[in-house]
């Protein structure tokens, strides 16, 4: 029969007692609500002397997808992790209703995350162990019972569709090497959950702005239906074999923007009815199966509130020109100076310049080859007042080339006090634009949708502004202005 050592038994229960309800960043104690053994195992993990925190972003930077830097990947390997690091994330996706199979995203944050990470299993119903909001650390080097270190792998599942993934091993085809899922002993060795489940606040975003830095993140779209000749059918097409996009439209001023719903044949709402109004939906991003398409995939119908009137288009008849500038006037690689407009360079020597390719005329500033570690320009359009006609409309068209980083961004800005001198006496209010970013094609003009300026009143001032550097490379490259618009209802 075996003993009890009552001294370590009543030691054991007076350390239980003392645990905390939240882990701090001092206190690496986890609640038994998780588990006994779980308990133990992230508490010795995070106590470890040799560990390392790393975010989701430094680990998603150890797959280099392009060794040989000609454009594709097919000579991308898997990374497989050799020292004693881990990363923490926030469950966003959920396989309760079986709209996902085998796979668990997190992200970095509950709120304002800035990366998220797929992590592939050979285990389904996984909401069980990993729900919503769950704070999961993932050991990426973890030791089995031989006392040998078996390092994750980070890749992707799929050739070529760059969702980067968290995986136990690898597998070579043809088309190149690709990491697999983990096993369960993998999982229940690296996937370790604290007790705390955390709310999962959807960053509030349009069509447009989705990016593939969204994958695995939990987004809310305002404004939105589903297209109009959906109504009567069910989220799942019965012809199908596997998955069924439905595409989703929110109104855009004059035109729709859209994007794809996709549903699982397994999930246990596919035969529910689309609802017809318009609302708010919130659901992972993801991408389809080859990696083309970036698309949304819901947790539960839960998610859909489609309780408003569907959104009807501007038509353009209703509305006139107020302001207009197509730079068709500029003189090539001079500073810009055109009538009423304000070239102010905050910090460092480069202003916007005025700039002409194959015939059409732009506005441009550029820091490349420039002196200064740091330069801050801004352009000012000339004032408008908005007392004087109905509902205005900010449009215009921007491009980027060379930019070296996320870091390197343009600032859309309004301001109703500025008098026309001096910028930095001005109260300027940030609004939301569509606007290039890296994974834009260098000197690809998109359209920034419609701001609305309907809020402001007396005269109005917009403002482009760049921070840039010439010998820091995370701000370097260049933007590109044109077409630059405002219209008002008539």
């Amino acid at each position: 029969m075996k003993t009890i050592n009552f001294k370590n038994y009543l030691l054991a229960l007076l350390a239980s007692v003392a645990i905390v309800s939240c882990v701090q960043d001092d206190d690496f104690s986890v609640p038994e609500s998780v588990g006994t053994e779980e308990n133990k195992a992230l508490t010795d993990l995070l106590s470890g002397d040799n560990i390392e925190i790393v975010s989701i972003s430094e680990v998603k930077a150890m797959y280099d997808s392009d060794p040989d830097g000609d454009g594709d990947n097919d000579d991308a390997v898997p990374f497989r992790v050799d020292t004693n690091i881990v990363v923490k994330g926030y469950v966003t996706s959920s396989d309760l209703t079986g709209n996902f199979y085998k796979e668990v995203y997190l992200q970095d944050s509950p709120e304002n995350p800035t990366a998220a990470i797929k992590i592939i299993l050979s285990q389904v119903d996984s909401y069980n162990r990993f729900n919503k909001g769950r704070e999961v650390y993932i050991n990426l080097n973890p030791t089995f019972e031989s006392g040998a270190p078996a390092g994750l792998y980070i890749g992707e599942e799929r050739t070529g569709n760059e969702v980067i993934t968290i995986g136990g091993g690898t597998e070579t085809d043809q088309y190149g090497t690709t990491v697999t899922s983990l096993s369960k002993n993998q999982m229940d060795r690296s996937m370790l959950r604290s007790e705390v489940t955390a709310d999962i606040v959807p960053v509030n975003v349009k069509f447009s702005q989705i990016e593939s830095v969204h994958v695995g993140m939990f987004v809310q779209i305002d404004n939105v239906e589903f297209e109009d000749n959906l109504a009567g059918l069910r989220y799942f097409d019965p012809s199908e074999d596997y998955d069924t996009q439905r595409t989703l439209q929110s109104c855009s001023g004059f035109s729709y923007s859209n994007m794809g719903l996709e549903t699982s044949s397994f999930s246990s709402f596919k035969n529910e009815v689309l609802p017809v109004g318009n609302g708010s939906i919130s659901a992972v991003v993801s991408k389809t199966y080859d990696g083309s398409t970036l698309i949304l995939v819901l947790n539960t119908t839960d998610d859909v509130n489609f309780n408003d009137a569907r959104c009807e288009l501007l038509n353009i008849d209703d509305f006139s020109e107020l302001m207009f500038e197509d730079f068709q006037t500029a003189s090539n690689n001079t500073n810009l100076d055109l009538t009423g407009w304000s070239n102010f360079a905050e910090e460092g020597s480069r202003v916007w310049r005025e700039k002409v390719y194959s015939g059409n005329g732009y506005a441009e500033f550029s820091t490349y080859n420039a002196p200064d570690d740091v330069n801050i320009a801004w352009l000012v359009s000339p004032g408008l007042d908005l007392d004087a006609q109905g509902v205005e409309f900010l449009n215009f068209k921007m491009a980027q080339h060379h930019l070296s980083s996320v870091d390197n961004t343009v600032e859309v800005l309004v301001s109703t006090d500025y008098d026309g001198s001096d910028v930095l006496s001005a109260t300027w209010n940030s609004v939301a634009a569509t606007l290039p970013t890296q994974s834009n094609s260098w000197y690809d003009f998109i359209d920034s949708g419609l701001v609305d300026l309907s809020s402001y009143s007396g005269t109005l001032y917009v403002g482009f502004k760049v921070t840039g550097s010439g010998t820091d490379d995370n701000l370097d490259g260049a933007y590109q202005l044109d077409d630059f618009t405002i219209i008002a209802e008539q």
